[in-house]
């Protein structure tokens, strides 16, 4: 059997007082509390520890116990001895011993935890089962679940739907316009049921959206180039431009050099949870030769360059 150093555990000195002993457990409970991180095995594995810690070091006769069992079992070592060989039997609890749970700010772990037992084998030899002191059973809430879920560009433009697998149950997932990467979609009551009548958890949706072949995104804002050939550049006209909402036309006025930016309000990503108001979209200028070019058109090119010379 492991020995536990509730006082490692914790971060707390042998000679510590109740009070610190009190608050130290809190800060960490708070820290490592299922509810806080939920799905996080080692988090739920830390506060089973420090719970534990604090059972045993909260009540002053089982402290008083597990000082002694401390103090002897850091003799037996350093005299040498192994653990296997330490005398547990000596320290054993009494057959049908048992101590009270306490848990300070927060209820019974077996809530939390259902079956499984909160308390290690060390705990149990020590200081017997644990027994919750008689009371009626409390609603009590689900626990709030998570999942991953990637869209494209369009689909967190437009909004849209998945189907995810939670537990035994299948569920559609509405994902709202404007999502972006890191967005966090509350689903209201889909996570797991609650107990004794409580209400269930939340489904937390962790958003990422996929890189797109023609839009950069910065917030609610979009970014994109447009090819423009070198006639329209010179003389003015129009080109169409891509949208996630159908294409339109820009108007490009005469004597614009390549990456002009054009910016057309209103063209961009929806705001999420105001789906009204939408960002711009930036048109980057990209000048092009026309193709193919023309035999005419190339013996233009240099009664171009020549004026351009003598200018």
């Amino acid at each position: 059997m492991e020995f536990k150093d509730y006082y490692q555990i914790l971060g707390v000195s042998p000679d510590a007082d109740e009070k610190t002993i009190r608050q130290t457990f809190r800060k960490l409970a708070r820290q490592y509390h299922p509810d806080v991180n939920p799905g996080d095995k080692a988090d739920e594995e830390q506060f089973k520890a420090i719970n534990e810690a604090y059972q045993a070091l909260s009540d002053p006769e089982q402290r008083k116990k597990y000082d002694a069992l401390r103090a002897q079992y850091q003799r037996w070592q350093q005299s040498g001895g192994q653990p296997r060989d330490f005398n547990w039997q000596a320290w054993s609890a009494p057959p049908g011993e048992g101590v009270y749970e306490q848990y300070g700010t927060f209820d019974d772990l077996q809530d939390l935890f259902g079956d499984e037992s909160p308390f290690s084998d060390f705990f149990t030899t020590i200081f017997g089962r644990a027994r919750g002191a008689e009371r009626t059973p409390r609603p009590r809430r689900g626990r709030d679940l998570e999942a991953e879920v990637t869209v494209t560009l369009e689909e967190a433009f437009h909004g849209t739907t998945r189907s995810l697998q939670i537990g035994e149950r299948r569920i559609e997932a509405r994902i709202p316009p404007g999502v972006y990467t890191g967005a966090r979609v509350r689903l209201a009551g889909q996570g797991q049921p609650g107990r004794q009548g409580g209400s269930a958890g939340d489904l937390f949706l962790n958003i990422r959206v996929m890189p797109h072949a023609t839009f950069e995104r910065d917030g609610d804002d979009l970014y994109t180039e447009v090819p423009v050939d070198i006639y329209t550049a010179a003389l003015g006209g129009e080109v169409r431009v891509p949208t996630l909402n159908g294409a339109v036309m820009l108007k490009i006025p005469p004597q614009t050099q390549s990456g002009r930016t054009f910016r057309l309000r209103g063209k961009g990503m929806p705001r999420l949870n105001d789906p009204n108001t939408r960002g711009d979209l930036y048109a980057r200028v990209k000048l092009v030769l026309p193709e193919p070019l023309s035999e005419r058109e190339l013996q233009a090119f240099p009664e171009l360059a020549a004026a351009r010379r003598g200018a």
